[in-house]
């Protein structure tokens, strides 16, 4: 069993910053690939930003240039660098993980790829 914690959420200004951290608890290791997922009222949950074990990155168009992931393995825990808010940001944002998936062609993996979630932390971001 494999249970994420998010923190760092909160509200914020447009063109602020916010770092969302997601801890890793039970049976777990570098082997995993981790993602942050976003969902907005009335939408489908989205794709933000993925990292596999070998450390290669994908983001969504959307973020590209403004999101940063990033993990520690020694520590358990995946980061989310979030600057240049804007008021399309504003989400519940979920952390996720899976054992042995591995990123290609720069393609977003869909959220039913990932078997382990946390519970969510909300940003909220006004203009």
């Amino acid at each position: 069993q494999v249970q994420l914690v998010e923190s760092g959420g909160g509200s914020a200004q447009a063109g602020g910053s916010l770092r969302l951290s997601c801890a890793a608890y039970g049976y777990f290791d570098s082997s995993y690939c981790m993602g942050w997922f976003r969902q907005a009222p009335g939408k489908e949950r989205e794709g933000v930003a993925v990292i596999d074990s070998d450390g290669t990155r994908t983001y969504a168009n959307s973020v590209k240039g403004r999101f940063t992931i990033s993990k520690d393995n020694a520590k358990n825990t995946l980061y989310l660098q979030i600057d240049s808010l804007k008021p399309e940001d504003t989400a519940m944002y979920y952390c996720a993980a899976v054992r042995w998936l591995l990123l290609h062609h720069d393609l977003m993996p869909q959220s039913a790829d990932f078997r382990y979630w946390g519970q969510g932390t909300q940003v909220t971001v006004s203009s």
